[in-house]
């Protein structure tokens, strides 16, 4: 008799397992579909939002997006597109929470006002559409108020350039052969565009294709090292220099742009 109970009461305990594990699969499957569905809707959000040109508000969606649903495998498109929508508020006249209007003084030049506020003429002219260095007193301009720093990782040999401790844009990089590439923090110390290349035993002019150094130079404050152009971009995302850090052309003109003398450069491992 005990034995033909405990056999019913096994049979009932694994039955009731079966439904248990049967409801948390529904409860699984259906919390995919659910999340399948918030992310469709805030997709088509981005959209709208970036069709209407209302980038701030398309990238705080990006965001969302982001930190919401991290397993995704578009999280890194996501992360791309808000990169995107950075560097396009960056170039463009939209005032932003990191930056400020400034009415232009008589006596102003681009360069007193970039210095005034530590960023560069280049992101004053490209921010407000300006073609020349000719600026007229009294026009109002937006001015990016906020410090940059640059981060670069060797081991992933990426650069993250950042302002406020946010990631603004991410850049592959090629960096030293043999991890040579020194690790500290640096400085920018000048900016060079079309720069002249002193190799050991000869100079090689910007318009070589011998000169490694690319459409720009930005040296640190340590004697002979920087981040620079490459003639080689097929190389990037690899450990192949002579200790500098490498970026595409294209890119480089970019960072250029944005990044003042005095910017703080921390590479790391």
């Amino acid at each position: 008799m005990n034995k033909k109970f405990l056999a019913i009461i096994s049979g009932v305990i694994l039955i009731l397992m079966f439904l248990v594990v049967l409801g948390v699969k529904k409860i699984s499957s259906g919390g995919i579909f659910k999340n399948q569905g918030v992310m469709r809707t805030l997709l088509t959000q981005t959209r709208q939002l970036e069709a209407k040109g209302n980038l701030l508000e398309a990238k705080a969606v990006y965001q969302k997006l982001v930190n919401d649903f991290p397993e995704s495998a578009d999280v890194a498109a996501w992360q791309k597109r808000a990169e995107d929508i950075n560097i396009k508020l960056l170039f463009s006249p939209a005032i932003t929470p990191k930056s400020i209007v400034y009415q232009i003084k008589p006596g102003d030049t681009l360069d007193k006002i970039a210095r005034l506020h530590k960023t560069t003429s280049e992101l004053i002219m490209k921010s407000n559409n300006i073609s020349d260095s000719v600026i007229i007193p009294g026009r109002k301009i937006k001015i990016w108020n906020a410090p940059f720093s640059i981060v670069v990782d060797k081991s992933q040999n990426i650069l993250l350039l950042k302002s406020d401790e946010e990631v603004i844009k991410t850049y592959i990089v090629s960096t030293g052969k043999n991890n040579c590439t020194p690790v500290g923090i640096f400085k920018i110390v000048n900016k060079l565009p079309n720069p002249t290349w002193f190799k050991a035993g000869a100079v090689v002019p910007p318009d070589s294709a011998e000169n490694v150094l690319g459409t720009r130079w930005m040296g640190f404050d340590l004697a002979g090292y920087g981040i620079h152009g490459t003639t080689e971009p097929k190389e990037l995302g690899k450990q192949v220099t002579q200790g500098c850090v490498r970026l595409n052309n294209t890119e480089v003109e970019e960072l250029y742009s944005i990044v003042p003398v005095g910017t703080e450069v921390t590479i790391v491992d």
